[in-house]
């Protein structure tokens, strides 16, 4: 069984969503999100990083959310929430994938990281600088859905899992202001029990 190690409100969201839109059989593993136990030789050897997730299928274990997205995708999704390979169609679903995680997401991370490190003497321009980052991707986010219910057209990707993370982050942050499009697809992408559950997950 595939196994999740997870922490409310990070990344393992996305695994733990697809599993549920996929039907697939899963165990959840909270775990403890202190420094100290993220240092820890235990969860280094799980997430070489110690950072959160992690995941297991029987032997093999990965570390980073977007991959296992892919992984079980591919192994276990028979075709469902991703266009056919090769396809200019899945192009544009790798595009909007990557670009949730490594365009939209970084600037996001670098507010959190930048006041969790600076505290008070955190410096309102290098946070006005990442905000400004942000605001320009979740612009081309809203554009892109413009007549659209989902990023690829109607119907759910896994791409739209990977941008409602990152977009319940930019939320986080107040940077989804007069945004129509955007406001209507989370309200698509919250309703769905499947990312209720992942919410939910691991919550006392």
């Amino acid at each position: 069984m595939l196994t999740i190690y997870h922490v409310p409100g990070t990344r393992s969201v996305r695994v733990i969503w697809l599993c549920g839109e996929l039907g697939l059989q899963h165990r959840v593993v909270p775990i403890d999100f202190s420094a100290e136990y993220r240092a820890s030789a235990e969860w280094r050897r799980l997430n070489p990083v110690g950072k959160v997730p992690a995941m297991t299928d029987g032997a093999f274990t990965m570390f980073e959310s977007g991959a296992m997205v892919q992984y079980l995708l591919d192994r276990y999704g028979g075709g469902r929430l991703q266009p056919p390979a090769g396809t200019e169609e899945h192009g544009r679903y790798l595009q909007w994938s990557w670009f949730a995680e490594a365009t939209l997401a970084r600037p996001i991370g670098e507010i959190f990281n930048h006041r969790r490190v600076f505290g008070e003497k955190a410096i309102p321009a290098v946070v006005e600088e990442m905000k400004e980052r942000a605001r320009v991707c979740l612009g081309a986010v809203e554009q892109a859905l413009e007549g659209r219910s989902y990023l690829l057209g109607d119907e759910l990707t896994a791409a739209d899992i990977m941008m409602g993370y990152s977009l319940m982050l930019a939320r986080r942050q107040e940077l989804v202001a007069d945004q129509p499009n955007l406001t209507g697809y989370w309200e698509r992408l919250s309703s769905r029990p499947a990312f209720q559950r992942a919410i939910a997950a691991g919550r006392s």
